[in-house]
């Protein structure tokens, strides 16, 4: 049995000093569980701020990792440390894990959060958008993954969920980046589970749909050449058309969902988070690439 219970007087030990703090009732001793901890990147804004402050009111520890800490002092507590780390930075991701480790005495949970899109036709794409949207959206994931690997299996036990997108098995026009490295999370996250489950580790995914953050404002890379103007009249209509059709989800339902995948449990795969992905990825499922290309013409106005 787990949890508290009103008791009488503490008790000390080593039991107790391995396993947490245990309290006594009558001649049944009971152990207050460790609480256990969560390794977030790309917590200062959106989704992950919001897993931030989800997981920490369920009583979990939180390392909410950001590229400048100093910037979100509001998100520490006695259960969170925010923790320097640029994704696209192999070398500061061990220095994060280390930290996390030292606070806490162990991670039980890695949410692959950070992340952003670009958004234009590709051919206006430069080499270092390009890079720049790879390097955070897949390399950075796997950055920090392969450094956690070895702490979960040497643990046997662990959860990795990569926060993928409804536009990692469905896409639109003018997102061709994007749904590149939300593709590639995909393919690397359901084969990655394959190699990692024998050891008591598992990998998810959750997939949104369109979340009320900035990503579509001041997060979005827009993709733009000087006297590029033929996709011009095109991204009007799509602009317009998405606008119109948005059912945008609060971040908080998707961190919801997160912490779900956390604790549930299973050996289940994929999380869909938000109405509008699951009204999505049902129609992308049941129609045919033909079907699904004439719908979104349709609806976008293309």
């Amino acid at each position: 049995m787990t949890g508290n219970v009103i008791a009488t007087r503490p008790v000390t030990g080593p039991l107790v000093s391995a396993f947490g703090t245990a309290l006594v009732k009558a001649d049944i001793c009971y152990i207050d569980p460790v609480p256990q901890t969560v390794f977030i990147t790309g917590a200062s804004t959106g989704i992950g701020r919001a897993a931030v402050v989800f997981f920490r009111d369920k009583g979990w520890n939180v390392a909410a990792t950001m590229r400048t800490p100093s910037d979100h002092p509001d998100l520490v507590s006695d259960r969170v440390r925010t923790l320097p780390l640029d994704v696209t930075d192999a070398a500061t991701v061990r220095p994060a894990l280390e930290q996390a480790i030292k606070a806490f005495g162990q991670v039980d949970v890695l949410v692959n959060n950070a992340g952003y899109g670009a958004f234009g036709p590709f051919e206006a794409a430069t080499n270092e958008q390009i890079e720049r949207q790879y390097a955070t959206n897949v390399t950075g994931l796997m950055y920090v993954t392969r450094e956690f690997v070895p702490h979960f299996r040497e643990r046997k036990s662990g959860v990795i969920i990569n926060i993928s997108s409804v536009g990692g098995r469905a896409t639109f026009p003018f997102y061709s980046l994007y749904h590149g490295t939300k593709w590639a999370v995909e393919g690397f996250s359901e084969s990655l589970n394959f190699e990692l489950n024998p050891f008591g580790i598992r990998v998810k995914l959750v997939e949104p749909g369109v979340i009320q953050t900035d990503f579509t404002t001041r997060s979005l890379d827009v993709l733009k050449k000087d006297g590029l103007d033929v996709y011009d009249d095109v991204i009007k209509k799509f602009r317009e058309a998405w606008s119109a059709a948005r059912n945008a989800s609060p971040p908080e339902l998707v961190a919801e969902v997160i912490y779900g995948a956390a604790t549930d449990g299973t050996d289940q795969l994929r999380y869909i988070a938000g109405e509008d992905a699951k009204m999505i990825l049902d129609a992308r499922g049941k129609a045919s690439q033909e079907e699904y290309y004439a719908m979104i013409r349709k609806r976008l106005g293309l």
